[in-house]
């Protein structure tokens, strides 16, 4: 490990006399380069964008014209060269470094903007390999860690926040003072480390490696919440730059900021409406649905889902697969709702839900694919763990029955869409569904017979508050996320009036628990798939 140098202090304030500009996206460029210009600051640049400099008439110096090399290699190589890097990390006051850049004709780079080639932006838009490969840019993170490295005397942006900061301080005193370069720095190697990561991972998916011996995770600060799961927690909500639809990338339209737990039941509630083809309504409180419904429109999706919960839903979350009307928003006003996020909303949502001040609408224009590939992470004590999204879709033709009795086309339907909801529950999950709607939804319990039993008290409830003189789980079908371990959990959603069962199957007492459900006279159908949700 090299020893620190004795260099003497950094200074708080530096004048700039030399500035480096090299920009893909060249916006807020002119009046960047005027204002540097007018201050004295010599400009220097590269390609296009020493081009555009001198196309709004000011002087403008290209690299080369510095290091005494020209361009080459298409464009490979240009500023990987002594007089840039020296220029960048010379310590200006340290009788070598001042001596060495006399020596061999290094002027100081004092403020250095650099964006970096569109990477991100490359792949995003489903650029080829070979397209992705030229938008690695080699000599632009390299000046950015250099002018980091030395942010005693340089002062480095990476986006337009960065240099109106700097752009600030130059009209208010002319120069940069250390703290505002230290801020700086730290801004620009979170860009370099955010931008390998996006490299690393993108080649890591290239090869088709699910676990790469190491692995980066970035994000931009999208927001910093008042707190987070609780008042005395911090909070902060960061984009990764995926495009998947969803509340990273929705547009929010009216409401109060959102919170911690607001952004992760919406997640959650957003991802689980996805999985429906019919207009369907998805409604959650704390990480759980409590009522999830589809129906000829998302008017009558939303009613059907606030009849399974509707005590839960008071003050939850709610999502729709289809852009919402007037009518749907009237109805979901109806009673307070924190958040409501929609692929969508006409001019007459938008003015029912502008009423609701408080109401948080969010809109994605678009809806997240459920079969998409992607990561899952979570974070543990020193270190995380990272699991491939759960793309699983059961179809009657998965089905394995293995009770006597044979399931009607009705039940199956209804068995594939309790474990449809039973996939985005807590475990252990238990779901009673009918006729396209949730009827009762037992999560998060430490045993199955448990969480069998709240999914009954919820469908009695329910039946209840509908006038019924029968639980709504009466003929509904039971969805177990993972497997009975016991008979018990059957027994249990038989008594509540489950006529059909669907469970992955697995256990080393299935044939107990098969044997139950035909002295019970149910039918049951083994997927072969868990869809556990810790």
């Amino acid at each position: 490990m090299p020893a620190a140098p004795d260099f003497p202090p950094a200074p708080d304030r530096v004048a700039p006399k030399r500035a480096l500009i090299s920009l893909s996206d060249k916006t807020g460029l002119e009046d960047v380069a005027r204002t540097l210009h007018d201050l004295g600051v010599e400009l220097v640049s590269t390609g296009g964008t020493r081009a555009a400099i001198a196309g709004f008439g000011l002087p403008v110096k290209d690299v080369a014209d510095l290091t005494g090399f020209p361009e080459m290699m298409d464009g490979r190589v240009k500023t990987l060269h002594p007089v840039v890097h020296g220029g960048l990390l010379g310590v200006r006051d340290a009788p070598a470094h001042a001596e060495a850049m006399t020596a061999h004709g290094i002027g100081g780079i004092d403020v250095l903007w650099i964006d970096l080639y569109p990477f991100e932006q490359t792949v995003a838009s489903g650029g080829d390999f070979e397209a992705a490969i030229e938008n690695i840019d080699i000599g632009g993170p390299a000046m950015i860690r250099s002018g980091s490295k030395n942010h005693g005397y340089v002062a480095v942006a990476v986006d337009g926040e960065s240099i109106a900061m700097i752009v600030e301080a130059l009209k208010a005193g002319g120069s940069t003072t250390l703290e505002l370069r230290k801020r700086l720095a730290a801004r620009a190697f979170a860009r370099t480390a955010a931008y390998d990561a996006a490299v690393s991972g993108w080649f890591a998916a290239q090869l088709g490696d699910a676990a790469p011996s190491r692995k980066s995770i970035a994000g931009a600060l999208a927001q910093t919440l008042r707190y987070g799961e609780n008042p005395h927690q911090t909070g902060a909500f960061y984009r990764t730059g995926e495009t998947r639809p969803g509340v990273a990338n929705a547009r929010q339209l009216q409401g109060k900021e959102l919170g911690y737990n607001n952004i992760a039941d919406a997640d959650a509630a957003y991802e689980l409406v996805a999985e429906f083809e019919a207009p369907a309504c998805v409604i959650v409180k704390h990480a759980n649905p409590c009522g999830v419904a589809v129906g000829n429109s998302l008017e009558e999706a939303y009613a059907r889902a606030l009849e399974c919960d509707a005590v839960s839903a008071f003050g939850g979350v709610v999502a729709v697969n289809r852009p919402l009307t007037g009518a749907d928003a009237k109805a979901i006003t109806g009673i307070f709702t924190e958040v409501v996020i929609a692929p969508g909303a006409d001019e007459e949502a938008k003015a029912v839900f502008a009423a609701k001040k408080n109401l948080r609408l969010l809109l994605t224009d678009g809806l997240p694919d459920p079969l998409a590939t992607g990561e899952v992470f979570r974070s543990v004590a020193g270190g995380f763990l990272v699991q491939g999204r759960d793309r699983s879709r059961i179809a009657p033709a998965d089905l394995k029955i293995v009770t006597r009795r044979q399931p009607t086309p009705t039940e199956i339907q209804n068995m594939l869409f309790a474990f449809t909801v039973a996939k985005h529950v807590k475990s252990n999950a238990i779901v009673y569904a009918k006729d396209g709607q949730t009827a009762g939804i037992g999560a998060g319990q430490m045993n199955r017979r448990d969480s069998a039993r709240i999914a009954a008290i919820r469908a009695r409830e329910a039946g209840e508050a509908k006038g019924l003189a029968h639980s709504l789980a009466q003929g509904s079908a039971c969805a177990s996320e993972a497997f009975f371990p016991f008979a018990d959990g059957l027994l249990e959603a038989v008594a509540a009036g489950a006529t059909a069962v669907i469970q992955p199957g697995g256990s080393i007492r299935d044939d107990e628990v098969i044997a139950a459900a035909d002295e019970q006279g149910v039918a049951m159908a083994f997927t072969g798939v868990r869809v556990f949700r810790h």
